[in-house]
């Protein structure tokens, strides 16, 4: 069996933040990812991966990407320098683990999941988090960017 809450705690540091990620919403969601999906699925989800591991290096977010696993047991599919990326296990969809981590840990952190998928949305919401779109998440990584290339620029001016 996986110890996912291991791994969790251990990649929330100093950051209060924990966004759980249902990452092939935001697949099928966004089209830049959807047509790459459509191509090659791997390439579609290491795509996100980097996404959102820009967006955890410019945020005050811990991010954890949850996928429906591939046969067999759970995993984790970690960069100890990036994110976490989890993958459900056979007979579990990512939905149950989703709730599973943002059970366990909406009492401690200010817990978001980032899906378009209403029942999760509020099943979340019932069990202490907050939810946001998959269009909100965009905005979020969209509005990291923009700070950090200001800071960059503010820095190349000195």
């Amino acid at each position: 069996m996986l110890r996912w809450s291991i791994y969790v705690a251990d990649l929330i540091d100093m950051k209060q933040r924990l966004l759980i990620v249902d990452g092939h919403s935001m697949i099928f969601r966004w089209p830049e990812l959807s047509g790459l999906h459509a191509r090659n699925g791997a390439v579609a989800r290491a795509e996100l991966v980097k996404w959102l591991t820009n967006f955890q290096d410019n945020s005050t977010w811990t991010v954890v990407v949850v996928f429906d696993g591939r046969a067999g047991a759970a995993s984790d599919a970690s960069d100890p320098d990036g994110i976490h990326v989890f993958y459900s296990a056979s007979g579990q969809t990512a939905d149950s683990l989703i709730e599973r981590l943002a059970a366990k840990y909406a009492s401690e952190l200010d817990v978001t999941v980032a899906t378009d998928d209403n029942l999760e949305r509020t099943t979340v919401s019932s069990l202490g988090g907050s939810a946001m779109s998959s269009l909100q998440l965009k905005e979020e990584m969209e509005a990291a960017n923009r700070q950090m290339a200001d800071r960059i620029r503010q820095l190349k001016k000195r």
